[in-house]
């Protein structure tokens, strides 16, 4: 989601302020129980990895205008990848993904069934309505076993959706966010901080850290953390999650940490200007190197083909992710880019 106004800036956290127990060089910890109740600082500003845009910025913003792609840009939405289809069928052995689009996906791993920051809504606040439908029909999901939420902007948060789900389905949130669920009576709601985990019938959920931020209402800024996921099988099978994130030093951290990552859902989208999205937003060229640096054997593009939240052209996220994959000398098939409604399988 786009950057929004905040008067209030705070400077950019550098690695060495990291408090030593959510150091990237820290041991792994044991899980944390499922659902414990927890105590969490008023603001998360300390976790930023750069600036929130100011009044000048804001300013600047306003007078270029540069927040939709052009006629020319908005020309080819007939022509993106919109091609749903059936689930696989998997059993616990198998990793399976299915991108619903934006950052939706059905994940299949270790016999769960796990949904990504799920928004089958067709409209946003504040956003146009889906250019592409959702890839797979609420109606065609198995049971939903776990959900997992990398932060609380509207694009990636969508209330209407959670409402379809059963209140005792397991989430697994950022700090600071479980009231949220716990106020619409979601009742099995585990939040983490930064490389922390828990852990649900023999998967592992931890929580890493990403180049983002939060806010949801005008008041809440940076109250609740932001982050991705890595689901790691009782096999061993390793998927990452990055949810919504620019380019920085985490994902060196997180590769390190986790090894052996077999796919990474990588954002591909919502980058354009550059001067204002490049902190929060990766381009096709550094999803790239993001997957490059985890370690990942497979990029899988999300956040773009769904809805127009910046003025890159629609189908260019498509086009420079392919160029750059081949530019960085990367077998093209462990590049998984995916329709809207499409699947792949790791077996």
């Amino acid at each position: 989601m786009t950057q929004q106004s905040e008067s209030t800036t705070s400077p950019p956290a550098q690695e060495g302020d990291v408090p030593a127990a959510l150091s990237p060089l820290a041991p792994d910890t044991a899980p944390r129980p499922l659902g414990e109740h927890r105590t969490w600082p008023r603001s998360f500003h300390d976790r930023l990895t750069a600036p929130l845009p100011d009044l000048k910025s804001m300013a600047r913003f306003a007078r270029e205008g540069s927040i939709r792609p052009g006629r020319e840009g908005l020309a080819d939405i007939p022509r993106l990848p919109y091609a749903p289809g059936p689930l696989p069928r998997v059993d616990a052995r198998t990793v399976a993904v299915s991108w619903a689009g934006h950052a939706s996906w059905v994940v299949r791993i270790g016999g769960l069934t796990v949904l990504t920051d799920p928004v089958w809504s067709r409209r946003i606040l504040g956003t146009p309505a889906r250019v592409t439908p959702v890839g797979i029909p609420w109606s065609a999901l198995p049971p939903v076993d776990a959900v997992v939420i990398s932060h609380n902007h509207y694009d990636h948060l969508d209330a209407p959706t959670l409402r379809r789900l059963p209140r005792d389905t397991p989430v697994f949130v950022p700090a600071g966010l479980a009231r949220w669920f716990r106020r619409r009576r979601f009742t099995r709601v585990t939040e983490l901080d930064w490389w922390e985990a828990a852990e649900l019938d023999g998967v592992r959920f931890d929580f890493v850290p990403s180049h983002h931020w939060s806010k949801r209402t005008l008041t809440d800024t940076c109250r609740s953390l932001w982050g991705g996921w890595v689901l790691t099988a009782p096999d061993g099978h390793r998927l990452y999650f990055a949810g919504d994130t620019g380019y920085g030093h985490w994902f060196t951290h997180i590769g390190r940490r986790h090894p052996g990552i077999d796919l990474a859902l990588l954002p591909i989208g919502a980058y354009d200007p550059r001067w204002w999205l490049s902190d929060v937003h990766c381009d096709p060229e550094e999803a790239v190197r993001a997957a490059q640096d985890l370690g990942a054997r497979r990029m899988a593009p999300m956040h773009w083909a769904t809805f127009v939240l910046s003025a890159e052209p629609v189908l260019e996220p498509l086009t420079r992710v392919r160029a750059a994959w081949e530019k960085a000398g990367l077998e093209r098939d462990d590049l998984w880019d995916l329709p809207v409604g499409g699947s792949r399988v790791l077996d």
